[in-house]
């Protein structure tokens, strides 16, 4: 158990270490100049080279990546080159947003995912089931920018039940911050309850024809029963995998819902920086949002040894 756990915590690292690499490389190799970009194109060339020194871009890539990963290891995100702000505040600032929206995403799509999965499952040789099983490949179909405007129009604009966007802090007032979250909520968890929903399908009907169900079956129990007894626990295994790497989705499903909602979150500074060429706030935004998947993923993977005894090794 030890040795898998520091196997895996290991993997961790390095992946952590070669996604930084691929992050500062793709921005270092962006089309553009900070410098130039700040001064505007009537800078003389002189003006233009202080500047670059001011920032460090006139140094060799493998030292600005040096210094931008010793930076990451102390907790130090870098300068704004627009603002000269430190970069941390400004993301810890907006990153309440984007983590409240997509844990209240995640609920919603797992309150959607489950019982639509488990009754599309138990009911797959009924109409009902089957329509089941069409809605979830419709909502797979349906963008969730295209939700979010339908949702805020009708809710929003004509009925006037829900704010049409921003956001309110959960110290603040938590009643607003839900009423805030809701529709970004749905829109956001529509598309992703719909993919679990098929995968939570799946995975009951594997259990539902294991041997051990029909003996609980033989021995008096109902369907229900049976499936809730002994079956729940290794469906839930699939699924954990696929709502790691759904993460990831929700993530990149913020940045657009954020759009919509105009929410201050990541995604929206994230658009902006990327506007201004902030590299250093482009970089540190990206890196944090990669790390949270993978740390996420390394967090699923721990699961997986409670879910399941058999994947647990011991030396």
């Amino acid at each position: 158990m030890a040795v898998d756990l520091a196997r895996r915590l290991g993997f961790l690292v390095l992946t952590l270490l070669v996604s930084s690499v691929v992050i500062f490389a793709v921005c270092a190799w962006l089309p553009g100049d900070p410098a130039t970009t700040l001064l505007g194109t009537q800078a003389t060339p002189g003006a233009v080279r202080q500047l670059r020194h001011q920032l460090g871009t006139d140094r060799p890539i493998t030292t600005q990546y040096v210094s931008w990963l010793g930076g990451l290891v102390h907790g130090d995100f870098g300068r704004s080159y627009i603002t000269r702000l430190h970069v941390w505040p400004q993301i810890e600032s907006r990153l309440a947003v984007t983590g409240s929206l997509v844990l209240v995403g995640m609920v919603f799509a797992l309150l959607i995912a489950v019982p639509f999965g488990i009754f599309a499952a138990m009911r797959h040789r009924k109409f009902s089931g089957l329509l089941a099983s069409g809605l979830s490949q419709l909502g797979l179909a349906i963008p969730a920018f295209w939700v979010g405007i339908l949702l805020s129009f009708l809710f929003a604009v004509k009925l006037r039940l829900l704010p049409p966007g921003g956001y309110t802090p959960f110290r603040q007032d938590p009643g607003e911050w839900l009423r805030h979250l809701v529709l970004p909520g749905i829109s956001l968890a529509l598309v992703q309850g719909a993919v679990l929903s098929r995968y939570v399908r799946a995975a009951v009907l594997d259990v539902l024809r294991e041997d051990y169900i029909r003996t609980a079956r033989a021995g008096g129990a109902t369907l229900s029963q049976a499936l809730w007894r002994h079956g729940l626990r290794n469906a839930a295994i699939p699924v954990v995998t696929v709502l790691g790497l759904q993460l990831a989705t929700l993530l990149v499903g913020a940045i657009v819902i954020e759009s919509v909602f105009t929410m201050p979150g990541l995604g929206l500074m994230l658009l902006q920086a990327v506007g201004n060429r902030d590299l250093v706030l482009v970089e540190g935004t990206v890196m944090l949002l990669v790390g949270a998947v993978l740390i996420l993923n390394f967090c699923v993977d721990l699961l997986y040894l409670l879910l399941d005894p058999r994947l647990r090794r011991t030396r």
